[in-house]
């Protein structure tokens, strides 16, 4: 396994801490971390989850914008800050890993580390009562 870098240890580390649920990606678009409070509203927890891939991770999550259309893996927002290294926000329906459908709003944002190097995308989100 490739060493991570100290920026993307140090992202993991913080959400670790966070009570705002977070999820964090490589530069490919690979799963490295979601945090505890991120649990209930993707539906299953991380370490039954582990890291996988962008190819599983858009075939294991559903997600709809508000009128219930399904949207395709780069409209979403970490998409969006891992393509166009640009932060992005949205609000979406996601069905959840239990098969419980929720209305989140994300804003993700690219993680750029020291002397400009791009390591991936982290992704806040939180759960909407609509």
């Amino acid at each position: 396994m490739a060493q991570q870098e100290i920026e993307m240890i140090l992202y993991r580390h913080l959400a670790s801490h966070l009570q705002t649920p977070v999820f964090l990606i490589d530069t490919e678009g690979k799963l490295v971390f979601f945090n505890e409070p991120a649990e209930p509203i993707l539906g299953r927890r991380f370490a039954e989850t582990g890291t996988m891939s962008a190819a599983e991770l858009s075939s294991i999550f559903k997600v709809t914008d508000l009128d219930g259309n399904p949207m395709e893996s780069d409209e979403l927002p970490l998409a969006i800050a891992l393509a166009e290294r640009r932060p992005a926000n949205q609000r979406l329906w996601i069905l959840g890993l239990d098969n419980v459908r929720r209305c989140i709003e994300s804003t993700a944002l690219p993680i750029i580390g020291q002397a400009d190097r791009f390591l991936g995308a982290v992704a806040f989100f939180w759960e909407l009562d609509l």
